[in-house]
This record gives structure tokens, sequence and C-alpha cells, in this order.
């Protein structure tokens, strides 16, 4: 298989964010200049000559151009993208002394959402706008450093399809120097990736950077690298913080510095900032939970005792899944059986003492807790005190199985393979060598022994593609360990860590699960379980790691945040693409972490870890944070008047949105989440969706990511509503599949476009600020030399009314083909067209011009698209497996208890759709309904969608006896998602084309205007 990529708006902000901060830099195609050639190359061998001799007989190199801006005009560029973002404003340039480089920048972007696809992709906005070509990528690691060269090679052709040009990349290497004569000559882009190893160590192989080089014509690397001016992308730069790591990096001579990472430790000037909660709640990382496993101490005994779960089912009171030690006529062993209510584990054991009193007297399934008559409780995940390492490790792998499983029966039918990932501290854990040669280590045992185990009691009888799946793999092939090799004995070993060092510097450690990540995607490749050294830790991912297992006693010194970062990134399918259909990505994506703490603690010390790292969020929501913000409608930019943030502070007193600390409050959070919050003062309307970003932008704990227990999920299970003669009925009637087809006049999107341009059409015009100062009374040599002599008094932006003469030339036709995949003739008919005042506008702001008409033009096509699409039946049908496959599993908590649904519980999303679902399960028409399988989707251009409800009535009651619906919040087209528009429009063509005249498919807000339809 082969991963794809596409453009994501969050992405390209983070990528039009760094773009941006350089504005009215001038094009230039990078400055011609002569190799250093070194020693005279006619005393070389022919063989040297060959090797070393420049492409071109002058010896021509192509430098990065110098950056024209004055520190002024990129002060205010950064500040003018801070203000687009609401980030904090830079008083000035804040410089890095120990690097020596005064234009440093920082982007911050939470692990799992693509840093390193966005300065990839920034590399070539930056060589396309202004024509800066030479990058280099530092790194802390050789993991990481693989892990960037791979992004590098599987990246490329989807850049190629979007700029139009391949970079030349190589991994930095003392020993390959013939790369830096590529890197300096090649005119197009060229990326260097260097471990900071390779310039900061003592090691003679690693000095050589800085050494004049018989092999290299006399010369130093280093001289060679920084002719070309090249610009630095710093990847965990909190990593290199050392200052002769930071001293090393003015060695380069670098243009500027842009440092990306999720968690800096110092910011110099932040132009971009996606935090985890940014990312968690736009969807963009998988939501984790945790199966915490503790020991919890009893009193005067001596009882092994382990909880793994309580189990619930229809009509049945809960049991609970426990492990104790029974004796039999070949000693004392370890036994897993369900335990109920009123069950002596003294008698169940065989009259070990050491049991005596443990009577069961409750199975509370909402708390997850099993007590006994001796007063001893114990919750889900804890096991006795009297336990061993051994025992505690066995039952972290049997619960990371279980919960491999789990995912597994449900994400297999739509093509998603899981992944579980172990890390372990020691080599000989996994694997041993005696003289019969390769044999299992102790967890890997363990693992063979838990997973046959699990194996037969998910495996049925049944003749489906899931269990044939299983039945083609074996168990010694369904787990792989990745550790370092050692060149002589061929055997694995551990790492070569230096002292204090949290990661391996082994680059054979990294072969397969970094370079061969594209077959352990596919269902072709047995391995599903990754058993890995725990120095493996940062560096590398996998999207489709759904369990993280750490077999290891827990280390305070490693943050939770790194714990689960290799788990983090949206899953992909069989084809490559990513699941991330906003509608249900967090139901597919869900990280589960087998912790060796209980729950309570794990969670605790994440979120702990979370909240320190957004330390710069604001906390306060007062009328001082809101003045002075930049709003954005169609009529263009406004910064909040204190009048105005007078408006928003009293409307979150007076609706409970704030507490007498002007902190934000649960009331708000959960009136988002149910689609309840109150109307906005009619004024501030137009600029609600940002507004309620900024209020987002507020820290509170109630946004903490919810980190769910694993354990409370419960199996869900299909009912005898399923089989109803109603319910298959309406199935057979909605489970014809579909493929669309899709045709328009290109004259009418041209005339739509235009019209639709005049309209909406307006560009930021320029600003330019002006600074008044004075020079200081008394200025010492110090403030001459380093710019500080004179004081900033007064400043005032003022907006350019003029037309903008740039040394820029702008191809417009090339770039709005590029942005709307339009031919060059359609996009060039739509500005031949558009009124002179709209395309005037083009010269006051070139960049902002393209932009606005691409989103514009590409709203237009999507209309289009979707009003001209049409659906043609196929054989081929949904079949029913698609409710037992996924085996769907509901919070006990959270779910409903339905009398006429086809499972016994029903998940709702918000309080609309829980009062719809009482109503639905309550009403005397509805004979049987159900929330229909993430499975069952309808094409679209746009994306699959997945209709909610299907439902069928009692005939005599409704004119429709079959019911497909869909519920929203509001009715309001415009206050729907445009996606969702169109998702919604598709699928009423598709229910229009395959459904008969009793199958009726609509939007609906409630169960009143359900039934206004039906009847």
């Amino acid at each position: 298989m082969k991963l794809k990529f596409k453009t994501q708006e969050y992405q390209t902000r983070a990528v039009e964010a760094l773009a941006d901060c350089f504005a009215g830099q001038p094009f230039s195609s990078g400055i011609r200049y002569r190799i250093d050639p070194g020693e005279d190359m006619s005393l070389m061998k022919p063989m040297q000559r060959d090797m070393y001799a420049s492409p071109e007989p002058d010896d021509a190199g192509f430098k990065n151009a110098a950056l024209e801006l004055t520190e002024l005009e990129l002060l205010s560029n950064i500040r003018t993208v801070q203000r687009r973002q609401n980030l904090p404003l830079s008083d000035g340039l804040k410089k890095d002394d120990k690097t020596g480089c005064p234009y440093n920048l920082d982007v911050e972007m939470e692990t799992g959402t693509g840093k390193t696809y966005v300065y990839l992709k920034s590399m070539f906005e930056l060589k396309q706008r202004y024509g800066w070509s030479k990058f280099i990528v530092v790194v802390p690691s050789i993991a990481i450093r693989e892990g960037v060269y791979k992004s590098l090679q599987i990246t490329a052709d989807h850049f190629l399809e979007s700029y139009g040009e391949k970079a030349r990349f190589f991994v930095y290497n003392s020993k390959q120097l013939h790369n830096l004569e590529s890197f300096s000559s090649d005119a197009g882009i060229s990326v260097m990736v260097i471990n900071v190893q390779a310039f900061n160590s003592r090691s003679a192989d690693n000095r050589r950077i800085y050494d004049e080089l018989d092999d290299f014509q006399s010369r130093r690397p280093i001289d060679v690298i920084k002719a070309n001016r090249p610009i630095l992308f710093l990847d965990e730069p909190q990593k290199m913080e050392g200052g002769k790591t930071l001293s090393s990096l003015n060695e380069f001579n670098p243009l500027f510095i842009v440092r990306y990472s999720a968690t800096h430790k110092t910011t110099y000037n932040k132009i971009h900032r996606l935090d985890a909660l940014d990312a968690y709640n736009q969807k963009l990382v998988k939501k984790i939970s945790v199966h915490g496993v503790t020991t919890k101490g009893l009193t005067g005994t001596d009882a092994y005792l382990y909880l793994e779960n309580i189990e619930t089912a229809k009509d049945k009171p809960p049991v609970a899944w426990v492990e104790y030690e029974e004796k039999s006529a070949s000693g004392v062993k370890r036994k897993r059986r369900k335990l109920s209510k009123g069950d002596n584990l003294h008698e169940l054991s065989g009259g070990l003492d050491q049991y005596k009193g443990f009577v069961a007297s409750d199975i509370d399934a909402r708390v997850d807790q099993l007590s006994f008559t001796n007063g001893v409780e114990l919750t889900a995940g804890e096991v006795t005190v009297d336990v061993t390492e051994k025992a505690l490790r066995r039952i972290q792998i049997r619960e990371a199985i279980k919960a491999h499983f789990q995912k597994e029966q449900q994400l297999f039918s739509q093509g998603v393979k899981v992944l579980t990932l172990f890390f372990i501290d020691e080599v000989a854990k996994y694997r041993q060598y005696d003289e019969s040669g390769e044999v299992l280590g102790e967890y890997a045992q363990m693992f063979e022994e838990e997973y046959k185990c699990q194996l037969n009691q998910v495996q049925t009888l049944e003749d489906s593609e899931y269990n044939r799946y299983l039945k083609g793999i074996s168990t010694s092939d369904t787990h792989n360990g990745y550790f370092s090799i050692d060149k002589k004995s061929k055997r694995l070993v551990d790492p070569k860590t230096k002292a204090r060092a949290t990661e391996t510097d082994d680059v054979d450690a990294y072969d397969l699960i970094l370079k061969d990540k594209e077959r352990l995607l596919s269902f072709e490749e047995p391995t599903r379980f990754i058993f890995s050294h725990s120095a493996l830790r940062e560096g590398w991912d996998n999207p489709n790691v759904f369990v993280i297992c750490t077999l290891k006693h827990s280390d305070n010194t490693i943050s939770r945040r790194q714990e689960v970062g290799r788990g983090l990134r949206l899953a992909v399918n069989q084809l490559g693409d990513r699941m991330d259909d906003p509608m249900t990505v967090h139901d597919i994506n869900e990280l589960t972490v087998v912790a060796s703490e209980s729950y309570k603690d794990f969670v605790t010390a994440l979120q702990r870890d979370i909240s320190n790292d957004l330390s710069e969020r604001p906390r306060v929501a007062d009328e001082s944070y809101f003045t002075g913000k930049l709003l954005v409608s169609d009529e263009g930019e406004v910064e909040v008047t204190p009048a105005m943030a007078k408006e928003i502070y009293r409307y979150l007193l007076k609706n409970d949105y704030t507490d007498s600390a002007d902190h934000i409050t649960e009331v708000y959070h959960q009136a988002k989440r149910d689609g309840t919050l109150a109307e906005l003062p009619e004024a501030l309307q137009p600029y609600a969706q940002q507004i309620f970003q900024l209020i987002d932008s507020v820290f509170s704990n109630a946004q903490l990511p919810h980190i769910g227990d694993g354990r409370k999920a419960k199996l869900n299970p299909l009912n005898e509503n399923f089989h109803k003669k109603e319910f298959q009925e309406l199935w057979e009637r909605i489970n014809r599949k579909a493929a669309y087809s899709v045709s328009f006049d290109s004259n009418e999107l041209i005339e739509k476009c235009v019209g639709y341009l005049d309209l909406k059409l307006s560009v930021k015009r320029l600003e330019y600020q002006v600074q008044r100062g004075t020079q200081k009374a008394e200025a010492s040599y110090q403030d001459l030399t380093s710019g500080q002599a004179f004081t900033v008094k007064e400043s005032q932006r003022v907006k350019y009314n003029g037309t903008l003469h740039s040394a820029v030339q702008y191809d417009l036709i090339g770039r709005l083909t590029e942005s709307t995949q339009l031919t060059r003739r359609t996009v060039a008919a739509i500005l031949s067209k558009i009124q002179p005042k709209t395309f005037k506008q083009y010269q006051m702001n070139p960049e902002d011009f393209m932009a606005q008409a691409a989103r514009l033009i590409n709203e237009q096509k999507a209309s289009m698209v979707v009003e001209h699409i049409s659906y043609d039946p196929i054989n081929e049908q949904h079949s029913q497996e698609i409710f037992t496959i996924e085996k769907p599993e509901n919070q006990l908590e959270g779910a409903y208890r339905a009398n006429r649904h086809v499972y016994d519980y029903v998940v709702t999303d918000s309080k609309i759709e829980r009062d719809f679902v009482e109503e639905l399960d309550t009403g005397k028409e509805v004979v049987v309904y159900a929330k229909l399988p993430r499975s069952f989707f309808i094409p679209t251009p746009v994306g699959n969608y997945n209709p909610d409800w299907a439902i069928a009535f009692n005939e005599d009651d409704v004119k429709h006896v079959y019911f497909v619906a869909e519920t929203k919040g509001s009715m309001s087209s415009l206050e729907l998602r445009e996606i969702e528009q169109a998702k919604i429009k598709c699928a009423t063509e598709f229910f229009d084309t395959i459904a008969t005249a009793k199958v009726k498919y609509d939007v609906v807000d409630s169960y009143d205007k359900l039934m206004n339809i039906v009847r």
C-alpha cells in the first residue's frame, strides 16, 4: 500500500503563517556564486576529480538570497500573522544570542498532527514565493532523523503534484561529502537532514565537519554548507537547548531559524499554535482511553485476586471476570472465571484458606466495582498486593491483547489494520539465545499464551472474512521485535544509550519500524503486535497504533504525553486514506494505553502534563482579554473595541458561562457540546464563529480532553428487534449500494464564479506601521552596536490605499489553477469576466486576492458538483454483518437503555440527540429503529456520508412506513457547515434513486418534526 496525502486546511494555515512573515521579500531564483574548489584539482587522482568536480565548469553554486526586509518590516509581518491567530504579539524580534541568529520563529503543533509534513511543505512554499531553496533540518536523534528522511521519501510525489517539482534530499554523513557539492550546486530545492551528534560530538567522525579534509580538497565541510545561507528548521528544539549545541548552529550561518515542536521550552516569536486542546477539539488526533493495572493491599490476607472487568447483559445481573488461585490435584494454579453475586471464593478455590470471607456481596457495573462480605472492594484493573512483577506484566499483556481484539473487530470491516505496541526495557525479556539459537523471552512466552487464550474467545464458527483473516495468521508470526542488531553475532541487543540519554542512536534499530511503515499497515503483513525498546519512545510513529502497553516500572522522568505520543496520529485504511471524517473520527480513532499504574494516577499525570504545556494560554475571559482582538467576517476584518468586549463579557456573565473569577465554566462547555449555546447579541452575530474561538482559547480544566477507562466499555449486543420483519424489510430497501457521477457545464460554473467573486471578494488592504522614537540620553557602546540606542515612543498602523508595485512576478492564473484544480482556460475566463473594480483589488494585495479568489471559486465548484450529481445502483449491497462485525461498545454511564432499538443501548452525542432518542423509543408509532453502523455510508464527492437513523413505523399510523433520518441541532442551512449541507443533498439524491415510495429521507431536529413529515 502507499500512504496518501491531501491538502489539509489546518496544515495549510501553519505553512502560510511562516510564508506570510516574509511578505514583501522580492522573489529571487537564487544568488549565483562560485563554490570553493579547494586545492588544485589537477593534483588529484581521476576518480577523485570525477567525484568532486562541480557539474558546471565555473563551479556555480546557488545560495539563498539575503533577507531584504528591514527588522521593522519583518516584525510588522510577524505581528500581522500573530494578530490573525490572536497570539501574543511580539514586542520585538527576540534573538538567540547563543546561535547568533537574529531571526527566530516558533511553530507549535501537537504530536500526531503532521508537523514534519508542514515544514516540508513550507520549503516548497518559500521556494515558490521567494525563491529560497537551501534548507537544513536539524534533529536531536537518529530516530527522528530517520523519520524525517522517510517523510521526504513518501511525500515526494504529493509535493510534485502540488508544486511541480521534487526536492533533492540526503542525510549528512561525514564520509559521503560529495552530497554537499550537489547541495550547493543544485538550483532546485535541496534539503539536508542532520542530527546534532553529527556536529556537536567530540568523536573523530563527528568532528570532521569542522576539519580541513584531504579527501574534500582541503576544505572544511562546514564552510561549504554555510556559503549557502541555509534556512534551518529545528525539529524538537527543546531537546537541543544545550549551550554548545546552540552555539554550533551559528556555524551554519543560517538566514533564519524556525523551530517546530509540541512542547517548546524557550519561545522566541511564536507565529502559529496548534496545541493539545486545539488538536483534540478539532479531532485531529486520537482520543485516549486508559486501562490502569495497579496493586491493592488486603490487610491480613495473602490472597491473589485480579478484577478484569464487570460484564453486563440484557435481563441478567452483572457478573465480574476475576483471576484467582485454585487448588487441584497437580497443585495450585491461577484460573479465570465469571463471579456472580453470592459466589464464595473459598469454595471455588478448593478450600484455600486465604479466600475465607471472600463472598461476592455486590457487583456494581456503574463504577466497575466488586465488593465482598469481608469488606474488601476491588475496582476493575486492581490486583492484590501479593503479586509478583511477572504476574503484573502478564496481566498487562492480557489487557493489551483484549483491547487489540476489541478494536480489531470494530475496524476490520473498514479496512483498518490495528497495531499494538509494547515498550520494554531489555531485549532479554523478548528474545534470548542458547545453544539451539534464538528462543522466546519471558514476555514473548506470556504473549503467545495469552494470545491463544484470547483468540479462542474471539474466534467463532462463523465463516466470516474476519475469522478467515485470524486463521491465516500464526501466533508466532503475529508479533515481532524491533531492536538493535549486533553486527558480529547478528543477535538482538539492547541499544547503546549514552549516560542520561533517553533514546538509542543505533541506526539499525529503526529499519523495519520506520522504513517499512506502509508494510506494517497492510493486512498481508502478519505482524500486528510490536515489541520495542523503551529507548525508541520518540522519533517514530505509525498511524494505526491503537494500543500501547508499557511493560516497565513507572518512570516519573518521562511525561505521559511522551508515552501516548506514538499512537496519536489518525489511522489510515488499506487504500492509504486517512480515517478523518469529522462525523466519525473519534468513533474510529481511540488509543488505549495499558499502564502499570492506576487509571486515576495515569490520567491525573497526563492531564497535568497537558495543562503545564498550555501555560501560555489565557486563563481569564475578562474585557481586557477580548479588547483589541481581530475578528473576520465577509465584511472584512474588525478589531474588538472596548464596547464590543464589554458586550461579550456581559453575554458570558448573563448565561453563567464565566464565574466570579472570570474563568470559563463547565456550563459553557456543556452547552457547546449539546448545541444549546445562547445566541450572541445581534451586533456580534456576524462574528460569532471568531468570538467563540476566542472564548475557547481561554483555558479551563473542563476543556482538558476526556480520557475514558476502556474497561467501562460494555459489549452492546443485538437483540430480537433486529430480527423483526419490519426491520428486515427496511434493511432490504436501503442497503443497496450505488456509484455517483458528476457532469456540469463549464460555462455555468464560470458564470456562477464570476457573480460570486463580484459579490463576495474583499481583499484586505496592506498596512504599514509608523514608529517614532528618540535616542537614549546616554547610549552605551553596546546600545549603539546592538541597535538599542533608540526607544520607540509612538506607533501607528495606517492602511495603504495605493497600488502595490511588487518585484515579485506572480503567475496569477497558475496559482489559481493549482488551488482550484480547474484548467487555465477556465480560470482565465473567470478572471476576464469579473468586474474591473473586483479585479483592481489584485493590485492592492496579490497574495490575499489569490487566497480569497481560490476559496470562493472552490465553494462554487463544490456547490455545482453536488447540484449535478446522479447515482446509479450497482450489484452490491451492505451486508447485515456490519451490525455484528463492528460490535459497538458503549459507555454504560452515557448510553440510553432502549426498548425498540436493535441494540440494547444507544450512544447519543448531544442533548438534542438524546431527547430525540427518548421520544423515538417511547413513541407508539415506532416499531423498531437503528442507529446505523459507521460502515453504512453513501459515497459523495465531499467524503463518505453516514446517516444517523433507520426507522420503521406502524403502517396504520403513518404515510411513510420507513424513514432514514439525520438529526441536526439547527435546521437553518446557514448554520450547517457547507460540507454537511453538500452531503445531505447527495444523500437526498441517493435515496431518491435507490429507495421505493415507502422510504423517506430527511433532516430533522426533533421527534415532532419527524412525525410531521411521515404522517
